[in-house]
């Protein structure tokens, strides 16, 4: 089925999406966490802080409502229909994603990629998917959620929080932003542009390679809200996401 006849377009397209399912690996082997996960981003690399502050409510108010008239959103999904031929990713999530993008191009200068996070699966699962928006392929990786959105570690995401010091993941729209060298080598700072995840910044949540993440069926190590990769995967995801990508993070 594609994008169309899946997603049924309504004025509540813009949400926010909460609570879990995905497949069950009960006996799955469970990675530890790092107790040092979080980036500690340098005083240097916050200049900007306060204009990302205002850039997010500038985005909150000037923002064209994804929910445009639906006539104007089929003829956008079908523009896009390519993507993900597998179907991979949650079409509702990725329908969004798309009409996200779509009305605020001029927000994103790496328009050759865009990502969804389905932070609905467990750690298991790969949830982490880059969209080719030529071809339409899609890249699907594991990835870390916050300790802070899983306190027993079971491998699922059941609370998110854009507060500093919740050491949880947040949902909503980003924009990747630059790179620069951490505690885990070479990693990318993210733009929250959702009230859902306005202090990304703030909180150091960027993406970066961890030990606790790895491409097998097990529950991943836990962040401090950082979607973490595999870190033999880290230098192709910066490279791909880097420069102003769009990237979404939802739970359904």
């Amino acid at each position: 089925m594609n994008l169309i006849t899946k997603f049924s377009v309504t004025a509540a397209t813009f949400l926010t999406l909460a609570a879990c399912s995905g497949q069950d690996y009960s006996n799955a082997e469970k990675l530890t966490d790092d107790p040092e996960t979080e980036q500690t981003l340098p005083n240097t690399e916050m200049t900007d802080q306060t204009a990302d502050v205002a850039d997010v409510e500038a985005e909150d108010t000037a923002m064209v409502e994804v929910n445009a008239n639906a006539s104007d959103s089929a003829a956008i999904l079908q523009k896009y229909d390519h993507l993900d031929p597998k179907r991979l990713i949650n079409t509702k999530a990725l329908a969004e994603a798309v009409l996200y993008f779509e009305k605020n191009q001029s927000r994103f200068k790496n328009k050759k990629y865009i990502s969804l996070i389905d932070f609905g699966k467990r750690s298991t699962q790969a949830r982490f998917f880059i969209v080719n928006m030529s071809s339409g392929e899609v890249m699907a990786i594991h990835t870390a959620h916050g300790k802070g959105s899983d306190s027993n570690h079971d491998g699922y995401a059941e609370k998110f929080s854009n507060k500093s010091g919740s050491n949880a993941s947040s949902l909503g729209y980003y924009r990747a932003a630059e790179t620069y060298y951490g505690k885990h080598g070479l990693s990318l700072k993210l733009d929250g542009l959702s009230s859902t995840n306005s202090n990304a910044r703030a909180r150091a949540v960027v993406i970066h390679g961890a030990s606790y993440v790895r491409e097998s069926s097990v529950i991943q190590g836990r962040s401090w809200g950082c979607p973490a990769v595999a870190n033999n995967l880290r230098d192709k995801v910066v490279g791909l996401l880097k420069g102003g990508s769009l990237i979404y993070a939802f739970a359904n």
